[in-house]
């Protein structure tokens, strides 16, 4: 792998991220946006049996999280799953993969900018989306190591506004430990479908591996990030959770656009109201960077493999990122941002990125125990729980992801096609 001033291929990235960096960038995707957004729809599809939900969600999550670890030490490069199903299933799958990744997650870039300006700026939403999309852009493109800086101010930011969110949910007057109980309007259904809009919010791990080129001694540091991200994330969603429910309760959370500050305002603090929209702001933003992060990384990874156009390979000379995968990214996201709509997004968002998990389980499935495959049931409760969260989703968000992964795969008929008339 190439470092500063050296000879090798000016396509490959330089392994600049620490521990302590990967998780941050983790906890900006997973911390982000979701947390403020997430728990009113996926309390409208689970009435009481939230909190099933958060943890069927969390399963599903580890599983994942666990394969991925095991891949991303094994394939320490740009592209996450898109490499994994390539090399360990063939073309097709790690194609499939990155497809419905670059996809799913482009549209959720578009659904974050567009909350960074319902929450800074209600009025002028759009225009702030995408001043957004162009300013971080443009801090991606002056290196990961400023990403990661940014990020872990982000974190900061984000963890203090939820822990005082909780804190004055639980302390309120108005807390009662009884909504928290799983009633006759919990079913099976609205269950697995919350948990399908829950995993949303967990998928954030993704973005530590599919940054595998640009970390030090990948080996040890992406298992160990991907779970210190992921636990964390998980006790923070769940205290978040027991206390918004507490004050609320499902029925009122169910109707709520802004969740979180709707809660304090029922706990008696109207004066975090104005916190938690900077929060949820400054929430969307980290979520944002991240994320722009991982696609520009995942699509640098197929324009390698020419499944994107080549220019999209290039990494730039002094600053050591994919610039023009960065750049295209930037701009068709700024785009989507002028008319997303944020709760589709979710839906459309979570059955891409189920598939891609879907296709890393089946890698990890194939590994050797001398390659690290982790526990057989791992992959296996993973793989059932990708496929049955996604179908579990609302309809127009399985329809849609279905289509876009029917056009995506006749996009890759058609490239091989050509590609064997050529070979002719």
């Amino acid at each position: 792998m190439n470092t500063k001033g050296s000879t090798a291929s000016r396509n490959e990235l330089e392994r600049r991220l620490g521990v302590t960096d990967a998780v941050m960038i983790g906890l900006g995707s997973m911390l982000g946006a979701g947390i403020f957004a997430v728990f009113g729809p996926a309390a409208d599809a689970a009435g009481s049996g939230l909190l099933t939900a958060l943890a069927v969600a969390a399963l599903v999550a580890y599983c994942n999280a666990t394969s991925s670890a095991r891949l991303a030490a094994r394939y320490p490069v740009s592209g996450g799953a898109y490499v994994y199903g390539r090399e360990r299933l063939g073309e097709f799958w790690g194609y499939l993969a990155g497809w419905a990744f670059v996809v799913g997650k482009t549209a959720s870039c578009a659904a974050m900018a567009l909350t960074v300006g319902i929450y800074a700026w209600p009025n002028h939403s759009h225009a702030v989306a995408v001043a957004s999309v162009v300013a971080l852009t443009a801090l991606n493109y002056g290196g990961v190591q400023k990403s990661a800086l940014v990020t872990r101010l982000l974190v900061a930011v984000v963890l203090a506004v939820l822990t005082a969110v909780v804190i004055a949910c639980l302390t309120s007057d108005g807390a009662g430990a009884e909504r928290l109980g799983v009633g006759a309007d919990a079913t099976a259904g609205g269950t697995l479908r919350a948990a399908g809009l829950l995993f949303f919010a967990f998928a954030g791990y993704a973005r530590i591996a599919t940054l595998g080129e640009e970390v030090r001694d990948p080996a040890r540091t992406i298992p160990r990030a991907i779970r210190l991200a992921l636990g964390i994330t998980l006790a923070v969603y769940t205290a978040v959770a027991v206390a918004v429910l507490a004050v609320l309760g499902p029925d009122r959370l169910s109707q709520s656009v802004v969740p979180l500050a709707d809660a304090v305002r029922a706990a008696g603090v109207p004066a975090l109201f104005p916190v938690v929209r900077v929060g949820a702001a400054v929430a969307a933003l980290g979520s944002l960077l991240a994320l722009i992060l991982g696609v520009s990384r995942t699509a640098l990874a197929m324009a390698r493999d020419r499944h994107l156009p080549p220019a999209l390979a290039a990494v730039h000379h002094r600053f050591q990122v994919p610039h023009r995968a960065e750049l295209v990214v930037g701009a068709v996201v700024a785009v989507l941002a002028v008319s997303v709509d944020v709760r589709g997004a979710i839906g459309f968002s979570s059955f891409g990125v189920l598939t891609y998990y879907a296709v890393a389980n089946v890698a990890a499935w194939s590994l050797t125990p001398d390659e690290g495959r982790p526990p057989r049931l791992v992959p296996v409760i993973g793989l059932a729980g990708c496929a049955t969260l996604a179908f579990a989703l609302p309809a127009t968000a399985v329809v849609s992801g279905a289509t876009v992964l029917v056009l995506g795969g006749g996009w890759y008929a058609l490239q091989r096609a050509i590609a064997d008339g050529r070979e002719r």
